[in-house]
C-alpha cells in the first residue's frame, strides 16, 4: 500500500451490539496503578467515534490526571483499528434528524473532545498513542494529542474531512508544528491521502515502528521508563515545552524558570541528587 493510497474500511459485523464488547473505553491500570491502558472499544466499528466514546475518553484522561499514583498513560484501540474517526453512520442519522430543526445544538454540545488534551485539561502528565491500525480523522487527531506516538508496521494514517464535508479545522492547527505545512496540507486538504507508518517515521509524527505484535510491549517500556522519572518534573518539562513553542525565546525562558519554582522544598529534589550519589535507582514520592 502507497502513502496515497484511498481508505475504505470493512464494515462487517458493523451492527454487533456494543454489549458485546463491554465499555466503549476500557482503561487498565498496571504497574500499581502507575500506568494507565486506555483502549478504544468499538472494534466492530473500527473504534469510530460514537456511542458516547469521546465522552468517555475524556473522562479516562480526567481520572488520570487526577490519580495521584498514575505516572503515564497508553492509548490503543481494540481489534485491527486504532481508531476510524467519527462514525458516519450514526453522523447521518444525527444530521438528517436535525435539518428540520431551528435550534441544531452545535457540534461542541452533541459531542465532548479534550482538545488540545494537554493545555485543555492540564493535562502534563505523558502520553503515549500506540497505534495499531487505521487512526484515520478524529482517530488521527486523538493520536496527534499524545506525546509519544509508536506504530504497527501496517499502520496507516490520514484525515479525511474533506472527502465528507465534515468540520475539523479547530483540532488542526497544531499539526503543523508536529510535520510541517507541506504535509500538514497533503494530509488535509487531500483527504483520500494515507501515510504509511514509514512515511510517518520519515517525517518525524512517530518515535518508533514495529512489528504489530511488539507494538504494545514497545508502548509499556516507553511507560516503564516513564515511571523512574521524577513526576513533578515531568510535568513542568511538558508544559514548559507545549506552552513555550509559541513563546518568544525570553519569554519561553521566563516561563519555564517561574514554573519550576515548585521544586523548591521537595523531599524529591533532595532524593534526586542523593540517589545519584549513592549510585541507586531514586525512590521518587512526587513530594
Amino acid at each position: 500500500m502507497t502513502p496515497t493510497e484511498s481508505y475504505d474500511p470493512d464494515r462487517h459485523g458493523r451492527d454487533t451490539p456494543q454489549e458485546t464488547f463491554g465499555p466503549v473505553v476500557k482503561v487498565e491500570k498496571e504497574a500499581g496503578g502507575g500506568i494507565y491502558v486506555i483502549t478504544l472499544n468499538r472494534p466492530h466499528r473500527l473504534n469510530a467515534i460514537g456511542d458516547g466514546l469521546s465522552e468517555a475518553l475524556e473522562e479516562a484522561f480526567i481520572e488520570f490526571r487526577d490519580d495521584p499514583d498514575a505516572r503515564v498513560a497508553v492509548l490503543t484501540g481494540a481489534g485491527r483499528a486504532f481508531c476510524a474517526g467519527a462514525d458516519l453512520i450514526n453522523t447521518a442519522e444525527t444530521r438528517a434528524a436535525e435539518a428540520g430543526e431551528s435550534q441544531r445544538p452545535s457540534p461542541a454540545a452533541r459531542r465532548r473532545n479534550a482538545v488540545p488534551l494537554s493545555e485543555s485539561l492540564g493535562l502534563w502528565k505523558p502520553t503515549i498513542a500506540a497505534i495499531n491500525g487505521y487512526a484515520v480523522a478524529g482517530g488521527f487527531m486523538y493520536a496527534m494529542q499524545c506525546d509519544i506516538r509508536i506504530m504497527a508496521e501496517e499502520a496507516r494514517v490520514g484525515i479525511a474531512e474533506t472527502r465528507w464535508n465534515m468540520g475539523g479545522a479547530g483540532w488542526m492547527a497544531p499539526l503543523t508544528r508536529q510535520i510541517g505545512l507541506g504535509s500538514a496540507l497533503e494530509l488535509i486538504l487531500w483527504g483520500d491521502t494515507l501515510y504509511t507508518a514509514q512515511r510517518c517515521y520519515e517525517i518525524g509524527w512517530v518515535q518508533r515502528v514495529v512489528p504489530g505484535d511488539e507494538l504494545l510491549s514497545t508502548a509499556m517500556d516507553y511507560a516503564e521508563r516513564a515511571l523512574v522519572m521524577a513526576p513533578r518534573a515531568v510535568r513542568n518539562m511538558k508544559e514548559a515545552l507545549y506552552r513555550g513553542y509559541y513563546m518568544d525565546p525570553l519569554e519561553g525562558q521566563a516561563f519555564g524558570n517561574a514554573i519550576e519554582q515548585n521544586l523548591a522544598g521537595m523531599q524529591d529534589s533532595i532524593e534526586g541528587p542523593s540517589a545519584f550519589s549513592e549510585k541507586r535507582r531514586p525512590r521518587f514520592t512526587d513530594s
